[in-house]
């Protein structure tokens, strides 16, 4: 275990018998990399401009979504999104400036489309997620809080049986994989839910899947128990990556500093991109707007993660209030959020539960990295030969997050990966 946080420059040479490691994004893959590298022995130094746990993965449902392993792109969502793109108040909205930029990437989305390509990244998603629970289990048991994760499985409603029977071919492949999802019907959905009896009919339960009590506070858990152990966490954001001779020397940050590293891992979701030049990729990498209100006081009990699949959202009962997401939009590069999104939300939610009491209401917004495919990233650098990715998990960031982080730390290390890692290759789309 490191001796505690130091403070180094690349004026100054590296100490032989301690290895540094730089990782630049503090969200949940950034924390993750930081504790499996400190774990293997590193001395790490973690940049992140915001305070511990706010960041795109805190405004997300904060499901550890372990079957998610459909790509966006599958049919039936095809053919919804010209209907939600002229319907304002869908789960999906284009902002007509965004349109231009956004072509090339929807042709390449368009072209996962196909039933090979789906079951290939299903396939390849399969393998990361299977060892979600395994992979964060020593890194939740060296926090303070043991009720970061809960036990209780995640919901998901039907407004009428279409919904449920369109998804059958997906369910079918999921539990070709290994998955388990389980029909309940009304009195079910009502002894599960009594906030929902009546309102629905048509359910799933996935057994193996659990959300965490909140997302801000599970990220900000991790990153407190990485400093406990002598990590150093540096409230900035990192500017450059340093090179010489074909590899990384260290990170510049805003704050002037220039941080010296062995190892250099990017994991900073949309904003991976203004290091594209020096990593040598050219990566269709979009942050699309994912739209969040946290009810303070919501005056109804949810007690499970609930996704309402004809809604286009989830209730998701977390410590710091009841969080209501889902709701998309493509807004273009530094587009200001439009929280009207938001507001949408909660109309919604107030049709399904009349009792809401919105008095109280906190928005966000976080900005998924997607690629097309729906695959993360998870890869070295061909132009720098010790600076790591680890970014472009979409919505599965805070799924994959543990899992990410042990795959890095063991390419750092030059140890085989459990996972086969062609299928995240930042050079796939070449």
């Amino acid at each position: 275990m490191n001796a505690g946080p130091r403070e180094f420059s690349s004026r100054n040479p590296l100490p032989s018998n301690e290895e540094f490691a730089v990782v630049i994004g503090g969200g949940i893959v950034g924390v993750c990399c930081a504790l499996y590298l400190q774990r293997g022995g590193y001395a790490v130094t973690l940049i992140d401009p915001e305070v511990p746990g706010n960041s795109t993965a805190k405004w997300s449902c904060g499901q550890m979504a372990v079957s998610e392993i459909i790509p966006l792109s599958k049919p039936g969502i095809l053919m919804k999104i010209p209907g939600w793109l002229m319907d304002q108040k869908g789960p999906l909205a284009l902002r007509p400036s965004a349109l231009p930029g956004i072509i090339p990437w929807f042709f390449r989305f368009m072209m996962n489309a196909r039933h090979a390509k789906i079951v290939d990244i299903a396939q390849a998603m399969a393998t990361l997620t299977h060892d979600v629970y395994d992979d964060y289990a020593p890194l939740l048991d060296a926090c303070d809080d043991k009720t970061l994760m809960g036990e209780r499985p995640i919901l998901e409603v039907f407004d009428d049986p279409k919904g449920l029977t369109h998804e059958l071919p997906y369910l079918e492949l999921r539990q070709s994989l290994g998955f388990k999802s389980q029909r309940i019907n009304a009195q079910e959905i009502g002894d599960l839910e009594p906030a929902l009896a009546g309102k629905f009919s048509h359910g799933l339960i996935f057994p193996d899947w659990r959300a965490v009590s909140d997302t801000m506070g599970f990220i900000a858990a991790l990153t407190e128990s990485f400093i406990a152990q002598g990590g150093r966490r540096v409230r900035t954001e990192a500017k450059s990556i340093d090179e010489s001779n074909g590899r990384a020397t260290g990170v510049a940050l805003a704050n002037g500093e220039l941080v010296a590293a062995q190892h250099v891992v990017v994991a900073a979701g949309a904003g991976a991109k203004r290091f594209f030049k020096s990593l040598g990729i050219s990566v269709p990498l979009e942050g699309i707007a994912g739209y969040q209100a946290v009810v303070t006081n919501p005056g109804v009990e949810i007690r499970h993660s609930t996704i309402y699949a004809d809604g286009g959202f989830c209730f998701a009962p977390m410590t710091r209030g009841l969080q209501i997401g889902g709701t998309i939009e493509f807004a273009g590069a530094g587009a200001k959020p439009n929280f009207k999104r938001a507001d949408i939300i909660l109309e919604k939610a107030r049709r399904v539960l009349p009792e809401l009491q919105t008095s109280q209401v906190e928005y966000g917004v976080g900005y998924r990295p997607f690629l097309p495919d729906t695959k993360p990233i998870i890869d070295r650098s061909r132009r720098l030969g010790n600076v790591f990715m680890a970014f472009g998990h979409g919505q599965l960031g805070l799924t994959l997050g543990a899992t990410t982080g042990k795959l890095i730390a063991d390419m750092v290390a030059g140890r085989p990966t459990k996972q086969n890692l062609a299928p995240f290759s930042a050079y796939r789309f070449s």
